[in-house]
């Protein structure tokens, strides 16, 4: 590392007379200023920060999966980058307690100086949306109908752009299928498993069945329910029963990729495995913390506006609490817990798997 030959001064490194000199309060343009609009312009000024930095770490992500091969030492890496994205997240959640600080009343000293900006026009956090796999198809129906038409149109055609690029959902889907499922002339792992989940499903209907203390209406519910998850399993098995499934939007992930998936969550103690468990936790993390920050900010925009529209447009809270339920990304990682079965119900590995699932040093004579 070569030695820098100009002093760096730390002012000027951050530049921070562009950065502290950018709040301009929108309420001075037609009366007094409202106090409580310095809050909530930095507030919003550190929000799209924190994406720009959650972007730069998901952008290398993507340039590592979108290659055929993918080294572990590669993975190592990525894994990190997304516990950093993870810990952004949990900052910005806990972000909206300061903003909260702020009363509605204070809140309605300003807001409508601010019409029609909105929200929707943070074109970071639509590219974050749509980097993770939240491409319009997916979106609800506000969204589809309304939010491209609220922009530039230089910001419009950056956004149309990048829909047409592989989202790291689409390269992790793939990057799964590319597994080699585990299945050797002397041991199947899915006949095992087919096996061992057709028992538990049994078991599961004989408890429904035969348990006294639930009402006829409540029993009928259960098995209903049972039914719908026997349905999940089987498509587990049958190609064309999965697809059939996908298409109702049960999955997203490609059939291969929920397989290799399953398997990677069933044993995730193998040594070769680890890495791969990693990275699908950190992105049902990551999931779920978007979740939360949707969630925490429909409740702050309920306690600021109550059922107000938004300033964008939206029905406001009601759109948010709808965005919350409905935009999620890695939700097959979640829903991958119904198919998971107890340690003492899986087959034990043959040595000969075991030692391609792990990591041996060869003896130097």
């Amino acid at each position: 590392m070569k030695k820098n030959i100009e002093p760096c001064y730390y002012g000027d490194y951050l530049q921070l007379d562009k950065i502290l000199g950018a709040q301009k309060l929108q309420s001075e343009k037609y009366s007094d200023a409202a106090h409580e609009e310095m809050l909530f312009i930095i507030v919003h000024q550190v929000y799209e920060l924190w994406f720009k930095q959650i972007l730069h770490e998901l952008n290398a992500t993507i340039d590592t999966f979108n290659q055929e091969v993918v080294k572990d030492q590669q993975l190592t890496q990525v894994v990190y980058r997304l516990q950093r994205v993870i810990t952004i997240q949990r900052l910005m959640n806990d972000q909206i307690a300061v903003m909260e600080t702020m009363t509605p009343q204070q809140f309605l000293s300003f807001r409508d100086y601010l019409v029609p900006a909105s929200g929707f026009q943070s074109i970071q956090f639509k590219r974050l949306e749509i980097s993770l796999g939240l491409k319009r198809e997916f979106r609800v129906d506000f969204d589809k109908q309304s939010f491209y038409s609220r922009l530039t149109d230089d910001d419009r055609a950056l956004l149309e752009g990048l829909e047409k690029k592989p989202s790291l959902f689409d390269l992790v889907d793939k990057w799964l299928s590319r597994m080699p499922l585990l299945k050797t002339d002397d041991f199947d792992f899915w006949e095992y498993y087919k096996k061992a989940t057709a028992e538990m499903l049994t078991d599961d209907h004989d408890t429904i069945s035969t348990n006294d203390t639930l009402s006829t209406a409540d029993k009928r519910q259960e098995l209903k329910d049972w039914q719908s998850t026997k349905e999940n399993f089987d498509a587990l098995f049958d190609h064309e029963k999965f697809e059939k499934l996908r298409k109702e939007d049960k999955f997203r992930l490609s059939h291969e990729a929920l397989l290799s998936a399953l398997f990677i969550k069933q044993y995730s103690e193998e040594p070769v495995f680890n890495l791969p468990f990693q990275l699908i936790t950190a992105l049902t993390e990551i999931d779920e913390q978007l979740t939360i920050w949707r969630y925490r900010h429909a409740m702050m925009v309920q306690r600021m506006l109550g059922t107000k529209i938004g300033t964008g447009g939206s029905s406001g809270h009601h759109y948010l609490k709808r965005t919350t339920e409905s935009n999620r990304i890695f939700l097959d990682f979640f829903n991958m817990a119904t198919f998971l079965l107890p340690k003492s119900a899986l087959p034990e590995l043959p040595n000969a798997i075991k030692r391609k699932l792990g990591f041996y040093l060869n003896s130097i004579s």
